[in-house]
């Protein structure tokens, strides 16, 4: 999480600080580790995830902390393909997507805006405010909302979102069985299929917790983020936009929560400043280029000429 240094959780108090260059470094070292990766992310009710031998704590996009152990990086995972928009449903309000450029992120800025925890009663404002700038998101939704509000969800597909798995009630994954891990997957997709008519190709685990024996469960993609807003933290449309603002990079992935007003109310802000800098707003398979890693914090820089 990008949390500064007065504002660190208990959990998080004894954790070492080193720069990108040190954690780039570290990387290198570690490729064979098998420890695994825990990560405390943002959510209304936070709770620690449990220390399995790493905490990974991302600092805005140049700080990390590492209590104590290696991370181990695993790379070279199947093609998360581009999910198709669907038409949406008699009685819905939903604009179908029109087909776009594909985005060559190698070449141009782009950042992907990130939202977790929906869909929510906020979540169609959020899609009114990214179809003003033409932006696409990716959604990390959970099952037991999906089945409260379908078509917020079908709609969110129609406007050609990428929608994510977050698992069925946000639960510490690395506190279940193998047989729950999956349990929490098949369920959200079985509820997102129904309603959206798509099967998501990313997870986000909750509180970006997982390690070695989640991982074995789960072959698609996992998504983290290297900017976190701290939005179920800082109820203020200001401050959530202001702390986006401020860390975002080229190739980042920004963390935010639809199921908060004060979110949804900082994302013109955000849309409008972003665009002003020249940043395409991206789904995290267009960040990739369609080739997401086994476990993704964000994109290297655009190659811009």
């Amino acid at each position: 999480m990008d949390i500064c240094a007065r504002s660190r959780p208990p959990f998080l108090a004894g954790a070492k600080r080193v720069t990108a260059g040190a954690l780039a470094a570290a990387v290198l070292v570690t490729l064979t580790a098998t420890t695994g990766v825990s990560q405390a992310a943002a959510r209304s009710d936070p709770r620690p995830a449990p220390s399995d031998g790493l905490s990974v704590a991302l600092f805005g996009a140049s700080e990390v902390s590492l209590p104590g152990a290696s991370l181990a990086v695993l790379s070279g995972a199947p093609e998360a393909a581009l999910l198709d928009p669907v038409l949406s449903a008699p009685g819905d309000t939903g604009s179908v997507a029109r087909p776009r450029p594909r985005v060559d992120c190698r070449h141009v800025k782009c950042v992907a805006l990130t939202f977790d925890d929906g869909p929510g009663r906020y979540t169609d404002t959020l899609l009114r405010h990214l179809a003003k700038y033409h932006a696409h998101a990716t959604f990390f939704v959970v099952g037991s909302n999906v089945v409260v509000y379908p078509r917020v969800l079908r709609r969110t597909v129609a406007a050609g979102h990428e929608i994510g798995n977050h698992t069925w009630s946000h639960p510490v994954l690395t506190r279940l069985s193998a047989a729950g891990v999956r349990s929490q997957l098949v369920r959200t997709d079985r509820e997102v299929k129904a309603a959206g008519g798509v099967v998501p190709q990313l997870v986000r685990p909750p509180y970006g917790a997982f390690n070695k024996a989640v991982r074995r469960q789960i072959a698609r993609p996992l998504v983290l983020w290297n900017v976190d807003t701290l939005d179920w933290r800082y109820r203020n449309s200001a401050t959530v936009a202001r702390r986006a603002l401020r860390a975002v990079r080229p190739g980042s992935i920004i963390l935010f929560h639809d199921i908060h007003r004060t979110t949804v109310g900082a994302i013109p802000h955000v849309l409008k400043s972003l665009a002003k800098r020249g940043y395409r707003f991206v789904t995290v398979s267009e960040l990739f280029g369609g080739h997401v890693p086994h476990v993704a914090f964000g994109a290297a820089p655009p190659k811009l000429l």
